[in-house]
């Protein structure tokens, strides 16, 4: 049998304010058609379906369009939910989305052997059997006298998962003894690489699981959680497919896929490129740079390009940053937009108690001469030197003026 393996899709999440819905209706059409191509037997996403644990009705709709498209086919659906998720919110219609083959384990239930799926294949018999295991919660893991210290509450949440997987295994064992076994799993191993997107979990990560203590049971492990695609050391192939779609600037580079197991030849998964629908630009260099290279954007897709701005420059100056604002705010290109921009400046701007020698008081010095100092960091030409001075110089005579006349 054929099984498609996928994860983080995220539906609702915005990209600094920007909706990526046009982006996941893309997604699915193509999956669709991968589906389709392929012949997929059964579809695993592994936990992230939604972006927010209540999405909004937006969201929802377009998940359901989505289960609807992907229905067509004769490929079986499994779901599980993860830490973005609400277990109840994926589980209210279970029962409903089950009789269209499609099955979700929104949260861990009491009963282990819920988890357990089998699948047929193209032939009417089971092929594999599942163990659709969601993201597991603190409470779903550890036990009320689990954490004296925190060392011990950090074993506790490994000794958990490990405990949860060899469970699940041995129920499969038991149960389908003479089908392979595939887990999916929602969860933070040891080794891996990060992007900025994912949200911490398992005690802020720390508590990073060791891929070893999966154990050897299954023939594979479709993991969820991590955007980057990758695969996990582990006795058994196992693998995080990554998000179908870059959801921050750190994952502009990264080649967006899904994985195809053919379980007739073996269970070392194929990966499939998921096409770039849209482009995440990061543009940086000095003013005269910055207005170059977004004068000769190329780099285009389907829809829009989303453009991070960021200015790097030796000297702090003031001016710079206005002209970035300028430079930003006049920005017009059709198919681009800028989403971000930032200033970064080697030599940060010091304070006044910095440039004066350290013998000099603050108290010491009259307003112009410090006011002077600062300046002189500047890059200013003469003629904006000469207003600088002269609106200074106004400010302080009427605050002088002020103090004279008691206001």
């Amino acid at each position: 049998m054929k099984i498609l393996h996928t994860a983080d899709w995220h539906i609702g999440k915005k990209l600094h304010k920007t909706e990526l819905a046009e982006d996941f209706d893309l997604f699915t059409d193509w999956l669709c058609k991968i589906i389709e191509a392929e012949k997929v037997d059964l579809l695993l996403v592994s936990g992230d379906v939604f972006d927010l644990a209540n999405p909004s009705s937006e969201a929802r709709k377009q998940y359901y369009r989505a289960l609807v498209k992907l229905n067509r086919f004769d490929c079986k659906i499994i779901l599980t939910g993860g830490n973005h998720d609400s277990p109840a919110m994926l589980n209210a219609p279970k029962e409903i989305l089950k009789e269209l083959d499609i099955d979700i384990i929104g949260g861990l239930p009491e009963d282990l052997e819920e988890l357990i799926i089998p699948v047929k294949g193209k032939n009417g018999k089971p092929q594999a059997v599942i163990a659709a295991l969601p993201f597991l919660r603190d409470a779903d893991l550890r036990k009320a006298d689990d954490d004296n210290t925190y060392e011990d509450r950090v074993e506790a949440l490994k000794r958990g998962i490990e405990n949860t997987f060899f469970e699940a295994s041995e129920i499969c064992a038991s149960k389908y003894p003479d089908l392979p076994a595939v887990a999916m799993g929602h969860l933070f191993t040891a080794g891996i690489e990060t992007s900025e997107s994912e949200r911490e979990i398992q005690i802020g990560n720390l508590a990073a699981f060791e891929a070893s203590r999966f154990g050897n049971s299954f023939s594979y492990i479709a993991l969820g959680h991590i955007h980057k695609p990758q695969r996990v050391a582990a006795g058994v192939p196992t693998f995080y497919s990554g998000s179908p779609l870059p959801l921050s600037f750190s994952e502009r580079k990264d080649e967006k896929r899904v994985l195809l197991i053919d379980t007739e030849k073996n269970w070392e998964p194929e990966s499939i490129p998921v096409p770039h629908f849209r482009s995440l630009l990061k543009v940086t260099g000095n003013l005269e740079e910055l207005t170059f290279k977004l004068e000769t954007l190329q780099e285009q897709k389907q829809l829009e390009s989303l453009i991070e701005v960021e200015l790097k420059e030796e000297q702090y100056d003031a001016m710079k940053l206005y002209a970035l604002d300028e430079l930003v705010s006049n920005f017009q290109k059709e198919g681009y937009r800028i989403v971000k921009h930032r200033a970064h400046f080697e030599n940060q701007l010091k304070g006044a108690g910095q440039v004066f020698a350290a013998e000099q008081q603050l108290q010491d010095l009259k307003p112009k001469e410090v006011f002077l100092e600062l300046i002189g960091r500047h890059e200013y030409d003469e003629e904006t030197r000469g207003e600088i001075l002269a609106a200074f110089d106004e400010l302080l005579e009427e605050i002088q003026q002020d103090e004279n006349t008691g206001i």
